[in-house]
């Protein structure tokens, strides 16, 4: 088949990629089809919540949402799949009897609306029986109606198809012609369109827009094959992000293109392509105790994992356990005062706010403006990451506003805010992180990772790693993993980059919860170094 007839006649298969998605088969066209009016949305909201005050709830809150995904995947010269998928419906959420109740329907009639409502209260008056405490929110002010949207410049929905295809077959050709054996590259879009109201006096329309272009490229070799993935990051960004609008690149120490507001996939590619044949005639590391340099794109994971997971509340208080383990940084340590989580020239602060990240919202799924606020401080645990019915355990009279559900079907409940890494104040380069290291690694890209079940002892690779000899970066090495703990890694920060090297990263699909639901989240943060981190040679498993 040729390839314009593969682009006319694809539908929703998603046999070649295990997606996290739901939703029903459409085409590119119904994309792009007119959302429903904020009048009729705001009437269902009102229907769904008098109808939960009628039958008993002393709170409700209703999510209408129409979620939308567009994924293409290529292989080397071939399309694989082209998955476009809409899902559509109402959550409606109330606290009866002092419990919380829960019903969803994609019927989007008045009667149907209703019944949910009222169903919600059915599960909260049943459950009750088993409710020791009652639900305790923090107060949110109504603020009436009101609307956000992500800042995009241009709609990746609208963006034709063969325009997607095209941009994807000639990232595949660069990493080709210069060097891979093989390479898949893929497009994710997603596009939410949510509406909340509550009987608090909200009524908030919200229209989120999301973009991710990865790649994984081998190469093939005498003794065996390497990898590397795409260094470009997954944003809360238009298209714009992907043809040069925002041309706002910054190169690091020649070892990688990092990327503030654009990325040049074709370019990251092709060099991707001269890595890989770099990687498979690289000399294999010695293990032992190096400075480690960062990368942004590196470090954002380890962000993620140490940081960003462990101060959310809900693990702290053994609440999430089964997926992914609790967390090592408990009450005792926050109610202390003095926890030392990093040096006192790390601070760590969560913020919704932060333009073109994956978690920036107006309002979160509670109906929360959404804001920043320190997690560490001069080195110290002096916060977590807690919704409306949690803070108050905290002693605190304001949610976090980081609640979150990956569709109208699921309940809401508290996900990972951005979590970043504040710069330097004074704008150093990575070349001045980098020029008082004697023996080093400069590591860029995430790679595999493992970490145990309280978020403390963990091990990390990446994509790309160069040896450090006198301040300059030397001769790219192969089989890096660093091993540590959360408390001894971030104490061990001793440089921080400024604001011109800070670059944001994230993850696409973090999965949390049970029943499990992604979400997508940023970390933002200048290469930083660390010293004296014990390194360990993975090829000989040393």
């Amino acid at each position: 088949m040729e390839r314009r007839d593969f682009i006319k006649l694809s539908s929703a298969g998603m046999g070649t990629l295990m997606l996290p998605v739901s939703g029903v088969a459409i085409s590119a066209d119904q994309l792009l089809d007119k959302p429903m009016d904020v009048t009729y949305k705001k009437k269902l909201a009102d229907i769904a919540l008098n109808a939960a005050k009628a039958k008993g709830a002393t709170y409700a809150d209703a999510r209408i949402g129409r979620y939308l995904n567009q994924f293409v995947t290529t292989r080397e010269t071939r399309v694989d799949s082209i998955t476009n998928t809409e899902s559509a419906g109402i959550g409606v959420r109330v606290i009866a009897n002092g419990t919380w109740g829960f019903a969803s329907t994609s019927n989007m009639t008045p009667d149907s609306v209703a019944k949910a409502a009222e169903q919600a209260v059915a599960v909260a008056m049943a459950n009750s029986k088993f409710q020791t405490t009652p639900v305790q929110l923090a107060p949110v002010k109504g603020v009436g109606e009101v609307s956000w949207q992500t800042p995009i410049k241009k709609n990746a929905m609208k963006v034709p198809i063969q325009d997607k295809v095209d941009l994807l077959l000639s990232v595949n050709d660069a990493a080709m012609q210069n060097g891979a054996s093989f390479i898949s590259s893929r497009l994710f879009l997603v596009n939410e369109q949510k509406y909340f109201a509550s009987t608090d006096g909200s009524y908030i329309d919200q229209d989120i827009h999301r973009l991710w272009a990865p790649f994984t490229a081998t190469a093939v070799g005498e003794d065996g094959f390497k990898q590397r993935s795409a260094l470009g990051n997954p944003v809360g960004m238009g298209y714009e992000y992907l043809d040069g609008l925002e041309k706002d690149k910054v190169r690091v120490q020649g070892a990688n293109v990092g990327y503030h507001n654009s990325y040049d996939m074709v370019e990251d590619a092709a060099a991707a392509g001269k890595q890989l044949q770099a990687k498979l005639k690289a000399k294999s590391v010695e293990p032992g105790k190096y400075d480690l340099v960062l990368d942004p794109a590196h470090l954002m994971l380890t962000i993620h994992e140490s940081v960003g997971h462990p101060l959310e509340l809900d693990r702290v208080l053994g609440y999430e356990a089964n997926y992914a383990g609790t967390s090592f940084a408990t009450l005792d340590k926050w109610k202390s005062g003095d926890f030392q989580y990093g040096s006192d020239i790390v601070n760590l602060y969560a913020d919704k706010n932060q333009p073109n990240t994956l978690g920036n919202v107006g309002y979160d799924d509670e109906g929360v403006k959404t804001k920043e606020w320190d997690l560490i401080k001069d080195g110290i645990l002096v916060n977590y990451q807690a919704t409306r019915d949690q803070v108050h355990m905290l002693g605190q009279k304001e949610s976090h506003g980081c609640s979150y559900a990956q569709s109208w079907r699921d309940v809401q409940f508290q996900r990972m805010s951005n979590v970043s890494l504040r710069p330097n104040e004074k704008d150093l380069s990575a070349d001045d992180v980098i020029k008082d290291v004697e023996k080093g690694i400069y590591i860029a890209g995430r790679g595999s990772y493992s970490i145990d079940q309280q978020r403390y002892n963990f091990q990390f690779g990446g994509q790309l790693f160069y040896e450090i000899k006198d301040g300059k970066i030397v001769d790219q090495i192969e089989d890096v993993a660093y091993q540590s703990n959360t408390q001894e890694f971030w104490n061990s920060c001793s440089q921080l980059a400024g604001k011109s090297d800070y670059r944001v990263g994230g993850s696409f699909f973090d999965g949390k919860g049970q029943p499990s639901q992604v979400s997508a989240v940023s970390h933002g943060c200048p290469t930083t170094r660390f010293d004296n981190i014990n390194v360990i040679n993975t090829a000989r498993n040393v």
